[in-house]
């Protein structure tokens, strides 16, 4: 695998950590910046929201950009939100730069997956992909819980100052190791045409898929604190071990994906869609027994991320003449999963279904993804039947 590769992955886990730290933080900030909790959370959603509208846009503007320089303003965008929010003494100024930060993340996530998928070439597309991605797992595992202790030993400027200094170093590396130009193998097409190309109802429908899977992973990843504490009986100290559990297990699944996804991608697919779909419910039953809940908690990161993963591979199979854009829906659809799940499971939550309310949410939502996945199989059988009767004798 190329080295710029990882460097993508290294400039991702930066940017990962501060998608994701808020959620250590939030106390900190309601507390010195004055305002209500529920404001301090608006930060989360003001994130997703940006991601999700940033990513098509964001791709549609640098287009025509070489892909290092495109890469190198977006991480610098980053960083200067960053550096300004640490300083900011304003709420205002600090969610606004929540949503520029967010729409230059998502610019540097679509730029950067098809520069990996260019440079690590057809054969290893998924490999690629999973280093991007495990830029992100590595964020859960290391990132969130350390901008936690930043938040705690010097209050939550520090966390923001730290993940503004972790993206220097790999804005360096970008600039030494990604080539300057637009990879000569990735054709030039008009934006209408990677627009039109994106309409096919079968990519569309890998990227409803998609946003399903990542809801109902972030449904339950937001809400494991009270499934731990106060259903599987764990103390407050075992919530960092839970997140990292889970953190761990999906970096061993964006791994495994990468390896197995370029050759039997289809088979990953399915098989992690029907285990994730089984693992929620499973979960919901057996949260009240530690070792099956921690086991579990494990076992659904690797599922999540390596299905996720290769979903993300699938994108760019079935858009192959749509190299810049298909990415940033790809990101689009992640983020929307990661913003509709949470506010379903605190739907569930509200209406006073129990804290295993949001596990159980995430397996209707998995069951969603089965169905949607399995629509064009159906739809195939049923149009294989209509011709059979059409041929068919009549008596």
């Amino acid at each position: 695998m190329p080295f710029a590769v990882h460097v993508l992955g290294l400039a991702v886990f930066a940017q990962g950590t501060s998608e994701f730290m808020l959620s250590g933080l939030l106390s900190g900030i309601a507390g010195d910046l004055h305002v209500p909790l529920g404001a301090a959370g608006l930060l989360t959603s003001a994130f997703a929201v940006g991601m999700v509208v940033g990513a098509p846009l964001t791709a549609l503007a640098c287009r025509s950009w070489p892909r290092r320089g495109a890469l190198l303003f977006f991480l610098g965008v980053f960083v200067a939100v960053h550096v300004v929010g640490a300083l900011t003494p304003g709420y205002g100024v600090l969610l606004a730069t929540r949503v520029v930060g967010a729409l230059a993340n998502a610019g540097f996530w679509a730029v950067a997956l098809v520069t990996a998928l260019a440079l690590a070439g057809p054969h290893r597309r998924a490999r690629a992909t999973a280093v991007v991605v495990g830029g992100v797992t590595l964020a859960c595992v290391v990132g969130v819980p350390a901008g936690a202790a930043l938040g705690e030993l010097w209050g939550w400027r520090s966390a923001f100052w730290a993940v503004a200094l972790v993206s220097l170093p790999a804005a360096i590396a970008l600039l030494v190791a990604v080539p300057g130009g637009t990879p000569g193998d990735v054709p030039t097409v008009s934006a209408r045409s990677e627009l039109r190309a994106l309409a096919r109802p079968r990519l569309l429908l890998t990227l409803l898929v998609m946003a399903f899977v990542q809801g109902a992973t972030f449904c339950t990843f937001s809400y494991l604190e009270p499934l731990v504490t106060r259903v599987t009986g764990l103390g407050a100290g075992w919530v960092p071990v839970v997140l990292a559990l889970f953190g761990v297990g999906s970096f061993a699944g964006v791994t495994l994906a990468g390896r197995l996804a370029d050759a039997r991608p289809a088979a990953v697919v399915g098989i992690g869609m029907t285990a994730l779909a089984a693992g929620w419910a499973a979960l919901a039953l057996t949260a009240a027994h530690p070792a099956a809940a921690l086991a579990l908690v494990l076992l659904q990161g690797a599922l999540a991320f390596g299905t996720g993963t290769t979903l993300i591979t699938r994108v760019f199979r079935l858009a192959p003449d749509a190299p810049t854009m298909a990415g940033s829906f790809a990101t689009a659809a992640f983020n929307v999963g990661a913003a509709a799940g949470p506010w379903l499971g605190g739907l569930a939550l509200g209406a006073g279904l129990g804290f295993r309310a949001p596990v159980w949410v995430s397996a209707l939502l998995m069951c969603a993804a089965l169905a949607a996945a399995g629509l064009p199989a159906l739809s195939s059988r049923a149009l294989s039947a209509a011709r059979s009767d059409a041929g068919a004798p009549t008596e």
